[in-house]
């Protein structure tokens, strides 16, 4: 019964993320369809801060949100999946409710920051051409928190975390709590790549996918430190592009 039990839960998350991965995919595809900003500086603004033609900022931010929340699914669920494994049964569900409702928390307060700054990047030249180069700094210090001792903390609660699941099938109340630490241990801890997520592209499917694997690797790999610091490196050289171009 427990193997049963276990088998569609695996069958359901695999589920969840090819539908998600779908939707991500199928959404990406539509927006690379729609040409951005041309911006002082030599870059171009996406169409993720702006409004469509006829639609209002509440359907912007609803827009966003959904768009934020299927992408969070897609990158996170590989990562977060060995745990609901051992978590299977029947208040899983809850447990993965309360880890993506730290995700969605994240959108709701990027899509308002993100449009302030950009109306404030349309209406200034100087700041619009600061642009490349504060982002290369950005990606630059991201990879650089990479290698910290703190991100290495980080990473070690992040990964003991889903060992003690089993408590979390105390109650439904317990269940969607356990939830929520593992989002926001899961939320500090990938604090770097998603700031690299934001800079370089929400809408980027390489910049996803290759967020999305630096987070699976560091997580599940067995010298997971060792992969989060092959990251850093790799940010760091990143950044520097950015900051060379810009």
């Amino acid at each position: 019964m427990e193997t049963q039990r276990r088998i569609r839960a695996l069958i359901g998350v695999a589920l969840l993320f090819v539908s998600s991965a779908t939707l991500t995919l199928a959404w990406c595809g539509s927006m690379s369809s729609m040409p951005g900003m041309d911006m002082p500086g030599g870059w171009t603004m996406s169409m993720t801060w702006m409004r469509m033609p006829g639609q209002s900022w509440p359907g912007a931010a609803a827009a966003f949100l959904g768009m934020w929340i299927v992408m969070m699914v897609a990158m996170m669920l590989p990562a977060l999946s060995p745990m609901l494994w051992r978590q299977s049964g029947p208040l899983t569900a809850l447990v993965g409710l309360g880890y993506f409702a730290v995700w969605t928390l994240t959108g709701v307060i990027a899509f308002p920051l993100g449009v302030a700054l950009a109306e404030a990047e349309m209406r200034s030249a100087a700041l619009s051409r600061a642009v490349p180069v504060a982002g290369g700094v950005l990606i630059v210090l991201s990879g650089l928190l990479q290698l910290s001792r703190w991100k290495a903390r980080q990473l070690e609660c992040c990964r003991g975390a889903g060992e003690h699941a089993g408590a979390a099938s105390a109650s439904a109340k317990e269940a969607w709590r356990h939830g929520m630490r593992l989002g926001l241990l899961c939320f500090r801890c990938c604090a770097p790549m998603t700031a690299v997520l934001f800079v370089a592209g929400v809408m980027d499917l390489r910049v996803m996918a290759a967020c999305g694997a630096a987070i699976t690797l560091e997580r599940l790999a067995p010298r997971g430190l060792y992969t989060a610091r092959l990251m850093g490196y790799a940010t760091i050289l990143t950044g520097s592009i950015y900051l060379a171009r810009g």
